[in-house]
């Protein structure tokens, strides 16, 4: 049987991918990959729905490395696409490798031109070139409208059956979801946090103060309000989900206020400097009570 290793994010696009290889007697095995800025839970809801067995890959360290150096640049937020997914397909590469059981090929649910900085010809040339993966990268989606692959060739796969999908248009993918009757699928959504506006903002200033810092610190930052002294983070929860989150993900050394005797935001205070600046306690004692309600005369306040 011809096994495919298909990059699977679980939209709808990946999900035609599957369907497309499944239809010329392919076995799918679907593979997520998932860092400190994104997750796999879409693939797996979206694996389970058509009986795949997803492959999880946990590339956090690697990725974040690449998002704070990219080598090819960023989109609008600091997202680095190209470096992303070329990241992904030298790891599922050596992810096929370290598998006992050989893959036929490998896939991708891409689509030519329907994202210009990351999905363009030239940026799939390159992708492939790096990757040292030339003509070993099959898109169903785009196979004809793309140069031959060299399963196409060998017969592997049918490039008749294949499709000439391109651009931002998803009026050729809905037809396929008639086609192949998927009763549900994901709306278009990027489920990458580095495309936010927000929380780019407040990364790219974590960079410029903390440029050795690590995946907790990326994290936390989603947790709440971000407000900084110096080289002090200080993060005040929006919520009672938060307020756990922010507990959760605190390190040894942060230090964390709550409120006692009224309903309040936790506060979270985290220093990337060796001397505690002062009036610290001050401001998040200030900040707390700023954006807490119904504070009684004396309020009272724990340090964790």
């Amino acid at each position: 049987m011809i096994k495919c290793l298909l990059l699977f994010s679980g939209g709808l696009d990946s999900i035609l991918a599957a369907k497309i290889l499944e239809k010329q007697k392919i076995k799918i095995i679907p593979i997520c990959f998932q860092s400190y800025f994104f997750n796999c839970n879409l693939a797996k809801r979206s694996a389970k729905s058509l009986g795949l067995k997803l492959k999880v890959v946990d590339f956090s360290k690697e990725h974040l490395q690449i998002v704070k150096s990219p080598k090819y640049g960023r989109g609008k937020g600091m997202n680095p696409c190209l470096d992303c997914r070329l990241l992904m397909l030298k790891t599922a590469k050596q992810f096929a490798k370290l598998r006992r059981n050989k893959f036929n090929l490998l896939a991708t649910g891409e689509v030519l031109g329907e994202r210009p900085f990351s999905q363009n010809i030239n940026a799939l040339k390159l992708i492939e070139k790096e990757a040292n993966l030339k003509g070993l990268i099959l898109r169903p989606l785009s196979a004809k409208v793309l140069p031959e692959t060299i399963y196409e060739k060998k017969g592997i796969v049918k490039r008749e059956q294949l499709f000439n999908i391109s651009g931002k248009s998803r009026k050729s993918q809905l037809s396929l979801v008639k086609k192949f009757k998927i009763k549900e699928f994901p709306q278009p959504a990027s489920g990458c946090i580095l495309t936010d506006s927000e929380y780019s903002k407040k990364l790219r200033e974590l960079f410029r103060k903390v440029p050795d810092c690590n995946g907790n610190d990326c994290q936390i930052l989603r947790k709440g309000r971000v407000f900084w002294q110096g080289k002090v983070l200080f993060i005040v929860a929006r919520n009672e989900k938060e307020c756990y989150e922010l507990k959760k993900l605190g390190k040894k050394k942060d230090l964390i206020l709550e409120p006692k005797n009224f309903p309040g935001p936790t506060v979270l205070i985290r220093s990337f400097s060796r001397k505690m600046e002062k009036n610290i306690l001050e401001k998040a004692r200030n900040l707390l009570l700023k954006y807490s309600k119904k504070i009684p005369k004396n309020p009272e306040i724990n340090v964790i």
